[in-house]
């Protein structure tokens, strides 16, 4: 039986049932207090339903970011979603409960139009911006509020679920920054390692090094300094994840200032964590005393990077 209390929910199928909720309860005692102490919103305790976690989310004078007044705004969230797969995505026919107190029976509200609600990673959150007029609840006629005492409660029913992992999202930075850093190698002849690295720097909020081959490597093998810009934690990005840079890196020419430069840009990921160049300079060119590349067994190295976009799956 429809409740006139609730007409303005447009799309919105209403009901009255004795039984309670059978997943989540909210009762909130003094209510009024919510308003007086500036209570903005509330999000209750986390609750399984459908082999997924839930909570109720309540503005108990109106959600302000969807211009939303005199009403009681109420939605069902899902919870703890950071563990979820990529391209995860719930169905859930989701009803609402509001007790009247006097009657001792719930109405019931649920969406007419849809019967179902969608839930995935960029719609966490669905349900009513105008769930109940406050003038409606603070009637006592109604049976809503009394002794300053309100329930509301939900029920979820999952239908569908998938986890496609398939999607991503790509952020170009608008207003790039480059950062700069300077390695300088000291005692370049006794180097005994396969590389050496710089210590790590920031660019575009990722860390990032330098890693010289000083016998070469690939096809500069033997025959070239092998150089390479690294992203430093590559490994901590999550599964699909991509960052793309603009870099460029010079050995300086000490004597005479004219450096060896070369530019490139490259997606960086788990499993491509380096970008550079085999045949940086040939050992010939670097060795030759009046390149000024190697000055009393020191090498200055320069690199420049600016991030330029982020991937991300969905």
């Amino acid at each position: 039986m429809a409740n006139p209390a609730f007409d303005d929910l447009q799309g919105a199928e209403r009901m009255a049932l004795e039984a309670p909720p059978a997943h989540y309860v909210v009762r909130i005692q003094s209510c009024s207090s919510l308003s007086e102490n500036s209570v903005d919103k509330y999000e209750s305790g986390v609750f399984p339903a459908g082999g997924y976690k839930w909570k109720l989310v309540l503005y108990p004078n109106g959600n302000t970011s969807k211009n939303v007044k005199e009403h009681v705004s109420l939605y069902l969230s899902t919870a703890e979603t950071s563990s979820f797969p990529p391209g995860w995505e719930v169905h859930a026919s989701v009803r609402f409960f509001l007790l009247d107190q006097d009657k001792d029976s719930y109405m019931i509200i649920q969406d007419d139009m849809r019967k179902e609600w969608r839930f995935h990673g960029m719609k966490i959150e669905r349900g009513f911006d105008q769930f109940i007029p406050l003038k409606t609840l603070n009637d006592a006629r109604n049976g809503y509020l009394v002794d300053d005492t309100c329930v509301f409660g939900a029920e979820v029913f999952v239908t569908r679920e998938r986890s496609t992992g398939k999607g991503e999202n790509l952020s170009m930075v608008k207003d790039r920054v480059v950062q700069k850093c300077s390695w300088k190698i000291d005692n370049f002849s006794k180097l005994d390692k396969e590389f050496s690295e710089s210590k790590v720097f920031i660019a575009g909020n990722q860390k990032w090094k330098l890693r010289l081959y000083p016998k070469g490597k690939g096809t500069g093998l033997g025959t070239s300094i092998s150089l390479y810009v690294v992203l430093a934690d590559a490994y901590t990005l999550p599964p699909g994840a991509k960052v793309l840079a603009d870099f460029s890196v010079r050995i300086v020419d000490q004597l005479q200032g004219r450096n060896f430069i070369a530019k490139a840009n490259h997606w960086f990921s788990a499993s491509s964590q380096e970008s550079g160049w085999a045949e940086f300079i040939s050992h010939a060119t670097f060795y030759y005393p009046k390149t000024g590349t190697l000055w009393y067994d020191t090498c200055l190295v320069e690199v420049e990077v600016a991030v330029l976009g982020m991937v991300n799956a969905l």
